[in-house]
């Protein structure tokens, strides 16, 4: 496994003016590798990577390994619906020295199953020595990545593991069954994450990570050593959590989350908008109930 267990999908920190709080940053990207994470992702979807500048994103790359070292994994969110350009950002992010990269299916353009395996595979060539995260999401993307594609593109060296967040449990055990060991599959979505690991899967690309990530590697811990009663115990108790950070468009609630927790990461940026106040109750009951 190259990445570990629980990999939290880090948002980003913005100040007051709506500019990236690189020291907040590093701040919690500190906390979160000693709060159960074994890896980070930067600049994924819980980043706000699509209202952030490839410029952002670089400095974002290098503060952040730059606080973890060897601790936990970096993964970089460099991923693009444009070939070129996500191999042009993957080179850059491996030139800063990231632990591995997180790929997107390429969204809008919707390319089919081998274009997609293109896409893919041109960019894991580019970059040989970087281990490459597959990112199946067909609900921001319209497209989906296919248990055959994934297993194709599992044949190539450094495309390691892939973040399965189709929510179709038969499409990750399809996974599993044609690609064997050569792929680790990680769930997208942390109320899944118990039933992915039933059909195969060995960890989460997590949100409520930011708030519960010793729970959550105390969860994986369990179910993979038989205590399947403690696992099953654990994820009911912080389900409720789970579906709040998810009550409206990622990452709103878990930013919302953090500010209530005491960490200054501030607003989200546009087209993004503010928790609702409803929302916003219900999610300070859930806290308040199980924090």
């Amino acid at each position: 496994m190259n990445f570990g267990q629980v990999i939290t999908a880090m948002v980003t920190p913005f100040d007051e003016q709506g500019e990236v709080s690189y020291a907040v940053a590093e701040s919690l990207a500190d906390y979160l590798i000693s709060n159960g994470s074994d890896g980070i992702v930067v600049c994924g979807t819980t980043g706000e990577s699509p209202t952030l500048t490839w410029e952002e994103e670089y400095q974002l790359f290098q503060v952040i390994k730059n606080a973890v070292g060897s601790r936990a994994k970096v993964i970089a969110g460099t991923g693009s619906n444009c070939t070129k350009e996500a191999v042009y950002a993957t080179q850059k992010a491996a030139d800063l020295g990231v632990d591995g990269s997180l790929q997107v299916v390429p969204y809008y353009n919707r390319p089919p199953q081998d274009g997609l395996y293109e896409h893919f595979r041109t960019i894991a060539t580019a970059v040989p020595q970087l281990p490459i995260m597959l990112y199946n999401i067909p609900t921001r993307t319209g497209q989906n990545l296919l248990p055959e594609t994934a297993a194709k593109l599992a044949q190539i060296d450094n495309i390691v593991a892939i973040k399965e967040a189709s929510g179709n449990l038969e499409q990750a055990a399809q996974i599993r069954r044609l690609s064997g060991n050569s792929l680790d599959i990680y769930a997208g979505d942390d109320a899944l994450t118990l039933p992915m690991l039933s059909v195969g899967g060995v960890g989460i690309v997590s949100v409520a990570s930011h708030l519960v990530g010793k729970q959550i590697k105390q969860m994986i811990g369990s179910f993979l050593t038989g205590n399947i009663e403690q696992a099953e115990a654990i994820n009911t108790k912080y389900l409720p959590l789970f579906k709040a950070l998810f009550c409206t468009t990622n990452p709103i609630a878990v930013k919302a989350a953090l500010n209530l927790r005491g960490w200054n990461v501030g607003g989200v940026r546009l087209p993004l908008v503010a928790l609702s106040q409803p929302m916003q109750a219900d999610l300070e009951k859930v806290l308040q109930e199980l924090l």
